[in-house]
């Protein structure tokens, strides 16, 4: 299973103010101890990432009443799926994380400095959004190589696709003994700061559409255009 762990984490403290739900520009105005704590959980959380995307690519054999029939024998099922990947030729499936090192600090952190040790596990949020923006951006560039489009990212816990289903559907498609990610009976992942997705490659796919739309938060989100 191919294994990448070559990225360059570029977050700034705006990205940590926003994984925290707030606003970077009102923040800086009203709240200067926030982005002074931010500064300094930056510059201690970068190196305690540690980065890495893990992955296999199937064929697409068969689709039929919304299943996606892959080579080895696996397949994946859903709404979601079947609207986004039934025209594609090869599905990525992925598994990153930045790992468990500023997860650990963070929790320890809260027990004496509540606010650092937040700040500090918002930090590992903003990475692993990082992260997963630089795979798709990896995967349409790898894509592009082959003459192939990509899909929308789909991610499990999607409208269309439950986590629980999502996540034993890839999890079930990896191998679980050459990663280090696990599966709680939750549906969460283990590092907590961990992603899983599929992405779709074809000749005549389109990426319509923005993960956003399908998320069952949207109406409440802060950051979603037209939510206050």
């Amino acid at each position: 299973m191919p294994i990448l762990n070559r990225w360059d984490l570029k977050i700034s403290v705006d990205d940590i103010l926003r994984a925290q739900g707030g606003d970077p520009s009102a923040i800086r105005a009203r709240r200067p101890l926030f982005v002074e704590v931010a500064e300094k959980a930056l510059e201690e959380g970068l190196p305690l990432l540690h980065p890495v995307v893990y992955y296999r690519r199937f064929d697409v054999e068969k689709v039929s009443h919304e299943r996606l029939y892959l080579s080895g024998g696996g397949k994946l099922k859903g709404l979601l799926v079947w609207e986004h990947l039934a025209s594609a030729s090869d599905v990525i499936v992925a598994l990153a994380t930045v790992g468990t090192e500023l997860e650990e600090r963070a929790t320890s952190e809260m027990q004496a400095n509540l606010l650092y040790g937040l700040t500090l596990d918002a930090v590992g949020s903003a990475a692993v959004e990082r992260l997963g923006k630089m795979v798709c951006a990896y995967f349409d560039k790898f894509a592009k190589l082959e003459n192939l489009q990509t899909s929308m990212l789909i991610n499990p816990g999607m409208l269309g696709w439950s986590l629980q289903e999502g996540q034993n559907q890839i999890f079930s498609l990896l191998d679980a003994d050459e990663i280090d990610i696990q599966l709680q009976p939750s549906g969460i992942m283990s590092p907590r700061k961990s992603l899983s997705m599929l992405i779709g490659l074809g000749a005549n796919l389109s990426d319509d559409g923005e993960p956003c739309d399908y998320c069952a938060m949207k109406e409440r989100c802060r950051h979603r255009p037209g939510n206050s």
